[in-house]
């Protein structure tokens, strides 16, 4: 039986059970895999992995273990400079572009408000977001370690947190979002930009008291849900104000 030593370092172990993280785990083999396999055999995602080192040296996913390596697994540096390594994270995407899982309905409407193309549908089954993910260059963004484990998902983030709101906090300091922000540009039920609509087009859709005291107004183009800037838009945009204070 051969062996060979795994460790990783900082929020990776948040994968691991307690008495595995900050330290050497020994793992045993009879044939050499890919250290892609063994590292999602530990639990922990590719997708969450940025540098792979073996016995010092960085490798890729599809470096074989042998006898006695010792595999250091980091995740992404949000500090250091690592250009020199054999980073194995996806270059950034020109633009944001996420797929949520079933699960993550609220904070897939969050991110359409703040303005993110964000594909969720209830019905998705793992191999739709799966495909989704990998076609159309989104982030996968789920609770699913496995969905994250799937091959073709070479974008993903792991959710830590359970709330939405807190997921969203997550995300803004994760992936640097704050400075992507343009909110209220989305329809937060189907995502469809928005566009203006003149009010009289609109004036027999709307409750008199909408009618008297607003005048801009957007519609979706998509579902034909119309937007104003209303008690729901301030309590939004304090909404807004809270989860980005800290980023």
């Amino acid at each position: 039986m051969k062996r060979a030593d795994v460790r990783f370092y900082a929020q990776l172990n948040d994968f691991l059970p307690p008495e595995k993280r900050a330290r050497s785990i020994t793992c045993s083999f009879d044939v050499s895999g890919s250290v892609k396999d063994m590292i999602e055999s530990l639990g922990v995602p590719h997708t969450e992995v940025d540098l792979i080192l073996a016995n010092g040296e960085p490798v890729d996913f599809t470096y074989r273990v042998q006898e006695g390596d010792r595999i250091s697994v980091y995740p992404e540096f949000q500090s250091i400079d690592m250009s020199s390594h054999l980073r194995l994270r996806p270059q950034p995407l020109p633009e944001l572009r996420f797929v949520a899982d079933t699960h993550l309905g609220r904070l897939a409407a969050y991110l359409r408000m703040l303005g993110f193309d964000t594909l969720y549908r209830n019905d998705y089954a793992d191999e739709d977001l799966a495909r989704l993910s990998a076609e159309e260059h989104r982030i996968l963004l789920t609770r699913d370690r496995g969905l994250l484990m799937r091959s073709v998902v070479t974008r993903g983030s792991y959710l830590r947190a359970k709330e939405p709101a807190q997921q969203l906090a997550e995300l803004l300091q994760r992936l640097d979002l704050a400075r992507a922000i343009t909110p209220f540009r989305r329809c937060m039920h189907c995502n469809a930009v928005l566009r203006p609509i003149p009010k009289e087009t609109i004036s027999d859709r709307l409750l008199p008291h909408t009618r008297q005291h607003f005048n801009e107004f957007y519609n979706c183009p998509q579902c034909g849900r119309i937007y104003w800037k209303g008690s729901h838009y301030r309590r939004m945009r304090r909404f807004i104000d809270s989860v980005t204070a800290s980023n």
